[in-house]
């Protein structure tokens, strides 16, 4: 089990590199003056344009900047926006927010996903399966914001059932409708994928040795169906934080959240390269984590994964 986790952190290294690299140069390496408008209207001052190449090496090759960014990240400094301010603590402060919010989604996501695939997959074609499949397009024919703005204004100003706006990140009850939007769109490949693989199992041979033997239907859905078909749920479910993670910028638009995704939206917006690159450096690494998680777990599931 050791060497299958040793692989799986060494797979994951390039990846981080190259995803951190990519991110970097699209902040760092565009064409034009890095420090174009870091003075308002006026023109920066020798000082301090000599202090900022000093500070973030922009007399230096873009690669070689990259180098002295990864060795302060490997030592846990994020760096600091051109208005002084550390990007560590900036990101500690909203990244909470979208935590929540997105743990909160891959609940609901889970909770949907998996209880309508199974019961599409009882009896598949059937009525509930059809209006399950139609009902699941008509939801991702629709962008996150255009579900987000609906929601807010039915069920948050027409009838009053949740909050329009999130004013305390922490309350259960004001992130719930910007979970759910956030999750809506996703459990719709989760209930798909979860009746496939449900079908899938149900006509296996070891289903039908366990009917042989008078298992109750409950009993084999419970024990023998769903442990096989969670499979590649859970991994689809990991994979998919990086996408709710992604979605959570604009649910936090919608909601007024003050999360992660507000703060790369402020930083983009004032041309603050560390402040980008910093938010996205840990969205790269803790989907990176989740899915060394997801590769655990997809091993405690099935066993064989452990010797390949």
């Amino acid at each position: 089990m050791s060497g299958y986790i040793l692989r799986r952190l060494l797979q994951f290294i390039p990846v981080a590199l190259g995803t951190t690299f990519i991110v970097f140069f699209l902040a760092w390496g565009m064409p034009g003056d890095p420090l174009a408008g870091k003075c308002g209207d006026a023109e920066c001052s020798e000082a301090f344009i000599a202090q900022a190449t000093a500070q973030y090496h922009l007399d230096e090759p873009l690669p070689v900047r990259y180098v002295y960014y990864m060795m302060d990240v490997f030592k846990g400094d994020l760096g600091r926006s051109f208005t002084g301010r550390d990007v560590a603590e900036q990101i500690a402060g909203v990244f909470p927010a979208t935590i929540r919010l997105a743990l909160m989604a891959v609940v609901i996501e889970a909770l949907i996903g998996v209880a309508l695939g199974m019961l599409s997959a009882l009896k598949p074609g059937k009525f509930f399966d059809t209006a399950n499949l139609l009902a699941g397009l008509v939801i991702i024919a629709f962008p996150t914001f255009v579900i987000a703005n609906l929601a807010q204004l039915i069920l948050g100003v027409r009838l009053g059932w949740f909050p329009v706006t999130v004013n305390d990140p922490s309350s259960f009850s004001q992130m719930l409708l910007p979970a759910f939007v956030l999750a809506i769109s996703h459990q719709v490949v989760l209930t798909r994928l979860t009746r496939t693989t449900v079908i899938d199992s149900l006509q296996s041979d070891y289903v039908r040795t366990a009917r042989t033997k008078g298992l109750k239907d409950s009993r084999i859905m419970l024990v023998h169906v769903l442990r096989n078909s969670l499979i590649p749920v859970v991994t689809y479910i990991g994979k998919d934080i990086g996408g709710l993670l992604a979605g959570a910028i604009v649910v936090e638009g919608v909601f007024n959240i003050q999360g992660v995704g507000g703060l790369i939206v402020r930083s983009i917006r004032l041309h603050d390269g560390v402040t980008i690159v910093g938010a996205v450096t840990i969205i790269v690494l803790i989907y990176l984590f989740v899915n060394l998680l997801v590769d655990l777990t997809y091993a405690l599931l099935d066993p064989r994964i452990r010797y390949e």
